[in-house]
């Protein structure tokens, strides 16, 4: 019951807020959920070429990368599920709050599979002394995702914020940190590719999966992690 109230009242007071700044909270559901709907397609493309570049060239970070990105489907995934909850069952406040949290456990339980597995994979790259080659397509796909994650992610997370969804704003925080991963991918790559520094990408994944995990915890919690 307490629940109930809370979220009631949180959604009351949302709905106040949207429409002093004159945004209806459909409108903002609508929006939220074309972002999603770009965000699922997008990361499905951008894994199946990262993995087909990572196996082509024998990099550990792209196959991480593409990885990373099929999560992030599944995440986004998730949100689409939460939103289109909500427009069916706007004036059942308790389901709309049992299905906000079960998206966020989702999206934590999504980060904290991909840290593990960049976290092995990096290790492991380390210790054999995987020495990749070089792949254009690679360093391609890590310039255009950093412009379009970016983008994505202040994009959600301003339509979270409209909402109060924290479930919609810990999307977008992992959203931000497949940011993080291109832009490790990228550093890797490019090190590699330039100065033949094959350790350089196992090391900054290592320093990303850190930072999956502890998005990971802060997201279970109901916490934001990354500011954007």
């Amino acid at each position: 019951m307490g629940s109930e109230m809370c979220i009631r009242d949180r959604i009351d007071a949302t709905d106040a807020t949207d429409e002093d700044h004159g945004i209806d909270r459909g409108v903002l559901l609508k929006r939220g959920l074309r972002l999603e709907y770009i965000s699922l397609g997008w990361n499905l493309i951008e894994g199946a070429v990262a993995i087909f570049a990572g196996v082509m060239a024998g990099s550990v970070a792209l196959i991480g990368f593409g990885v990373d990105s099929f999560v992030e489907s599944s995440s986004a995934a998730v949100i689409v599920w939460r939103i289109l909850s909500e427009i069916g069952n706007r004036t059942n406040p308790a389901k709309i709050y049992s299905i906000e949290r079960r998206s966020q456990r989702l999206v934590a339980l999504s980060l904290l599979g991909f840290a593990t597995y960049l976290l092995f994979e990096s290790g492991s790259a380390l210790v054999l002394q995987e020495q990749p080659e070089v792949s254009h397509t690679g360093i391609i796909l890590a310039v255009l995702s950093l412009i379009v994650m970016w983008w994505l992610a202040r994009s959600i997370r301003r339509v979270g914020q409209q909402l109060h969804s924290h479930a919609i704003e810990a999307d977008s925080s992992q959203t931000l940190a497949c940011w993080w991963m291109s832009l490790s991918l990228l550093v890797g790559l490019g090190l590699n590719a330039l100065f033949g520094w094959w350790w350089a990408d196992p090391l900054a994944g290592i320093a990303i999966s850190a930072l999956m995990l502890r998005e990971a915890k802060s997201v279970w919690s109901g916490k934001d992690c990354c500011g954007i």
